[in-house]
């Protein structure tokens, strides 16, 4: 959540990011008088609490009817006492549950608006003309079939709508993609870490997904844990409650994780292939640092997300995400979104949040300091994902159905080419 002095000392500024957001900008208001409440009543609960204590020494020294008064003005204060206690601790819950209502305080700069609204930063590459070719792209599913390297309708039969298997070749293509996304990690100092997929409901809501996209989540009632739809959460959940030294520069980790969505609100959305599904890989980045690092520390996430692409062969423009559309605890967003020859459109590959001090104040993830502690800031960004598929199967396909595999992953799937089956 954001830090209840930002708000004290510039609420303007909340408002406007709450605007930019397509959010309530009342919520501010309503959070300053909840807190109004609860600094003025915890000033005089304090002081009459003072008052009471000092009750003891005059009651021992009565007698008589002035003893008898003073112990019913103890009765009194002390009543007095657990209404004031009572009323600061109810305005202080109010305040927090309101403050935990509001998205993290967008960047500078970030666009207004929501979906739609984001500004193109660049795009690279140029995408396939297939008629001058002389033939039509077959989409990612119909390759992936007449290469034996996807099937949809088993993965419907076993698990329901939106599972799939990879079968074969495209089994060894994803675990390619990984393997090269964790290796450049490592070489640019990422600890490379296995997580858990399933955690605690403080551990979600502390990163941030248990606000407005809480649909989005699948919950094992039974047992009150949530399945992850990133390692983000995990990842983001390692340091809680500590306090961390990075006096020696940021801590940087990498996960492959299992991941798992349940889309909620998309049906009817890309329905057919693995564009939007409920299980899938993904290698994610995940960065702590001092929030005077945090956007240095993005744009190196968003270089090494872009040198993903490049290698793969893959035409993409890079997005600056518009504020309605960051979620909760993202301040800043970039997405780099791959060329689909079948859709004629760009989708969504990589994603990269600065969510500054946002999700460290949530899981009280501080720093050293010279003034004391402080919160941390926390950065994410995808290096890999299942999706990846969709974009290499497309754009690099032939005629014959066959799809040449880019240079960098051959080391990784131990053939060249893939070839239709039967």
């Amino acid at each position: 959540m954001i830090d209840i002095r930002q708000l004290r000392e510039d609420p303007e500024r909340v408002r406007a990011s709450q605007r930019a957001r397509g959010e309530d900008d009342g919520v501010v208001d309503a959070v300053l008088d909840a807190d109004r409440r609860h600094r003025s009543g915890l000033s005089q609960f304090e002081s009459l609490r003072a008052e009471q204590k000092s009750f003891g020494k005059k009651v021992a020294a009565a007698k008589g009817e002035e003893k008898q008064a003073l112990l019913a003005e103890v009765k009194e204060t002390a009543a007095r006492v657990k209404e004031l206690e009572a009323a600061k601790d109810e305005a202080a819950v109010e305040r927090d549950r309101l403050l935990r209502s509001i998205g993290n305080v967008i960047i500078e700069g970030v666009p207004t608006g929501g979906e739609d609204d984001f500004v193109t930063l660049e795009e690279v590459g140029s995408p396939r003309d297939f008629a001058a070719e002389g033939f039509e792209p077959r989409d990612h599913l119909e390759l992936g079939e007449l290469l034996g390297a996807i099937d949809m309708s088993r993965g419907a039969k076993v698990s329901g709508s939106r599972f799939y298997y990879l079968t074969g070749p495209g089994a060894r293509l994803e675990l390619a993609l990984m393997n090269l996304a964790l290796d450049r990690a490592r070489d640019a100092g990422f600890v490379q870490m296995q997580v858990p997929t399933l955690v605690t409901p403080e551990t979600m809501a502390g990163a941030g997904f248990l606000d407005a996209h809480a649909d989005e989540v699948y919950r094992l009632e039974a047992d009150d844990l949530f399945l992850t739809g990133t390692s983000e959460v995990a990842l983001a959940g390692f340091h809680a409650d500590e306090i961390l030294d990075l006096s020696a520069g940021p801590r940087r980790y990498t996960a492959m994780s299992t991941c798992y969505r349940r889309e909620a609100g998309s049906y009817g959305k890309d329905t057919r292939g693995i564009i939007r599904v409920h299980q899938f890989q993904k290698v994610e980045m995940f960065v702590y640092c001092r929030p005077e690092d945090a956007e240095t520390q993005h744009e190196s996430l968003l270089k090494w997300e872009r040198g993903m692409l490049d290698d793969l062969g893959l035409a993409y423009r890079v997005i600056d995400v518009a504020a309605g559309d960051l979620g909760g605890p993202a301040a800043r967003k970039f997405d780099c979104e791959a060329w689909i020859p079948t859709q004629g459109a760009y989708r969504e590959l990589t994603s990269t949040s600065n969510c500054t001090t946002y999700q460290a104040r949530r899981l009280n993830t501080r720093e050293r300091a010279e003034s004391g502690t402080r919160m941390v800031a926390t950065l994410n960004g995808t290096l890999a994902t299942t999706r990846f598929l969709v974009a290499l199967l497309e754009t690099h396909q032939q005629a014959d159905g066959s799809v040449t595999v880019p240079e960098v992953l051959r080391p990784y799937t131990g053939f060249d080419v893939l070839t239709p089956v039967g």
